[in-house]
């Protein structure tokens, strides 16, 4: 707590001040965490304060709140085309990111609990942002892309997140994701040269080579690059208490058909949404389980226990499993090929079809989805070219 203090002391995150009239005032509180590495190990114990920007007041102290982050979907396609290519892929993380940030409203915060001024009934000015604040990621990112397009990046026109330099062996692309930062260039040299860039503008956390990066391990191996979720998947089982499991050989009964009028409603449906919510992110390396888990997230507005128990199912499956994911080959030529289909009214209460499709670049599956679709089709045909219509859309 005192070096978070010191920290934000040093950047001028505030100054004390007498609140003026008229003036609303938010609170702010303390957060503990352990972060930890991919094998489960203690990497440190890290305290943080948070503003509670819950309390802020839309016209007064905040106005624009959105921020673009990168999509799943950019961030395999770099690493898949970056892995082809076998070029260099490093990965980055800005200290005290939100910290960096110039406020353009007046914001007033009480004194973190547990230290005291000399001077009775004083509070924080934000002169700089802080974790917590509705607007604190947008003023970042802001920050941060405004920052590296004055030293020649170009930003995507489709990928706001997605920046470029140079061509040949000089090129770079970044992808930021809030303060996480992936690397990707065929020289060594222009990842550096960004690195030192960034550490002297913001201080960075130079994590060297890609390994785990938003709860993803990126491992190389002789043929390529390979993402899994183990860490995230054995998470889900222990907290389910399903970590001593008798696994499963298929995600869910053969036949299966789930409605909201099957047998009993969970007394708690909160465990229920957040177990498929986790598996939900799960998703993101394990497209084996994309169409089931897709299934269970049509019931989370009043779970069963028969809903329940095809989410355990799918548990059962991951436990067979833990660290299934994708392997990015190298030197793989990128074509790209799609592949879509559709069921016919397969849905027994609104009759709608479900719509799936994958989408490969080279070797590497990119992309993937399963979907209910938002009309009814008269046709197995019109389902299919829904399908197609979807996919069109997906790679544009």
């Amino acid at each position: 707590m005192n070096a978070e203090i010191v920290a934000l002391q040093d950047n001028h995150t505030w100054e004390l001040t007498d609140l003026p009239p008229g003036k609303t005032l938010i609170g702010c509180k303390w957060i503990f965490k352990v972060k930890l590495r991919s094998d489960g190990t203690v990497e440190r114990h890290k305290a943080r304060l948070v503003a509670k920007g819950f309390t802020q007041q839309f016209g007064v102290d905040y106005l624009e709140t959105f921020s673009p982050v990168a999509r799943l979907t950019t961030i395999r396609t770099l690493l898949a085309v970056t892995t082809s290519k076998d070029w260099n892929i490093h990965q980055m993380d800005v200290n005290n990111a939100f910290l960096h940030d110039d406020l353009n409203e007046d914001v007033y915060m009480v004194l973190p609990p547990g230290f005291q001024s000399e001077k009775p009934n004083q509070v924080c000015k934000l002169l700089r942002s802080l974790y917590g604040l509705k607007q604190a990621s947008r003023q970042w990112n802001e920050k941060l892309s405004s920052a590296l397009l004055q030293i020649g990046f170009q930003q995507s026109k489709t990928e706001p997140s997605l920046l470029t330099k140079g061509v040949d062996d000089n090129f770079i692309a970044l992808l930021i994701y809030v303060d996480d930062i992936i690397a990707a260039s065929p020289s060594i040299q222009a990842i550096n040269a960004v690195k030192e860039f960034l550490d002297a503008a913001f201080k960075i956390k130079d994590l060297g080579s890609i390994s785990y990066f938003l709860g993803i391990e990126a491992r190389k191996v002789n043929g390529g690059l390979n993402l899994c979720q183990r860490k995230f998947a054995l998470d889900i089982l222990d907290e389910a208490g399903f970590i001593d499991c008798k696994p499963a050989r298929s995600p869910m009964a053969q036949g299966l058909k789930l409605t909201h009028d099957d047998v009993t409603p969970l007394p708690d449906p909160s465990s229920y949404r957040r177990l498929v919510g986790r598996m939900l992110y799960l998703t993101a390396t394990r497209p084996d389980i994309a169409y089931y888990v897709q299934q269970l997230s049509q019931f989370v507005d009043c779970p069963t226990d028969k809903h329940m128990l095809a989410a355990h199912r799918i548990l059962r499956y991951i436990k067979q499993a833990p660290g299934q994911g994708l392997l990015f080959p190298k030197h793989s030529e990128l074509h790209l090929n799609v592949f879509s289909d559709s069921d016919w009214a397969a849905c027994s209460e609104s009759r709608k079809s479900i719509t799936s499709y994958c989408v490969f670049l080279g070797n590497a599956l990119i992309s993937w989805k399963s979907k209910k679709q938002s009309t009814v089709s008269r046709s197995s045909s019109e389902a299919e070219y829904r399908a197609l219509a979807a996919t069109t859309c997906e790679i544009q």
